[in-house]
């Protein structure tokens, strides 16, 4: 258990590096362009619930900006490369134990198998599926008295999307012993379906987009912000799934050794 923990970490560590790269690379640009529409909008809601308009009863000018206690080029470098490393870190070590759960108890294929398939498991209903429902918001969408709620919700939805992932793999899993592996998972993946689309019809749909907001900023955030996710789970399950086979096995992927024949 604890080798495999230190892998799923590391693999996560490096998972992290990578996405952080395309993070820098294609999310930072409409990050930025999301900023600069925010700072040039005066009637933009101070996070604080501040009226720009108002004047300040202390004398002091309220179009004065605060001082950043973390200046930008930190958080678009260290910043986001400690953050996404940290949240690797912090999945890879999750996707270990999970793995340690299912390995072996359902199916019998390897373990790189195995890794592969729950890592796009994991993906799939802890990251796709609520990010479909309730996708990421760059700077200046979202209104700052309604944070706690949109946060409640796409958590709650997470939490919904990976029991039923749970529950729809044990449904697949006890209907393969009665009709076949193929026949339980489709039964199983068509039960997942049916249950997060019914979540997601009967949740409260967020939608404080503003009108004048560009739409190309907003699709190149969107798609930024998923492909980072996509990214660091891609690379997760392909390093820990060769860290774990070669942890299990010993042999990496190399097939099973061939006996020696000698002719006399």
């Amino acid at each position: 258990m604890r080798t495999l923990l230190v892998r799923g970490m590391l693999a996560g560590l490096v998972a992290g590096a990578v996405a952080a790269l395309f993070a820098y690379l294609v999310g930072e640009p409409p990050v930025e362009a999301a900023i600069g529409l925010e700072q040039a909008d005066p009637a933009a809601p101070d996070p604080h619930g501040h009226d720009p308009a108002a004047p300040d009863p202390r004398g002091h000018d309220t179009h004065d900006h605060a001082e950043e206690l973390v200046s930008r080029g930190v958080q678009r470098t260290l910043g986001l490369l400690t953050a996404v490393g940290g949240y690797g870190v912090a999945v890879g070590g999750l996707l270990a134990l999970a793995f340690a759960v299912v390995h072996g108890r359902v199916g019998r294929q390897r373990p790189r198998v195995t890794a592969v398939l729950l890592t796009g498991a994991v993906f799939t209903s802890a990251v796709l599926v609520p990010f479909l429902k309730y996708p990421a918001n760059p700077p200046a969408v979202g209104r700052p008295e309604t944070i706690g709620d949109r946060t409640g919700l796409y958590f709650g939805f997470v939490a919904l999307s990976v029991v039923f992932a749970i529950a729809a793999a044990w449904l697949g899993r006890a209907l393969a012993d009665r009709l076949g592996g193929w026949t339980g998972g489709l039964l199983g993946s068509a039960g997942y379906l049916v249950a997060v689309l019914a979540c997601a019809w009967l949740l409260p749909t967020v939608s404080e987009v503003p009108a004048d907001f560009p739409a190309t900023t907003l699709w190149s955030f969107r798609v930024a912000s998923l492909g980072t996710q996509l990214t660091l789970w891609l690379v997760l399950g392909l390093v820990f799934a060769t860290l774990a086979d070669r942890a299990l096995t010993g042999s990496g992927a190399r097939g099973p050794a061939r006996p020696h024949l000698s002719v006399h």
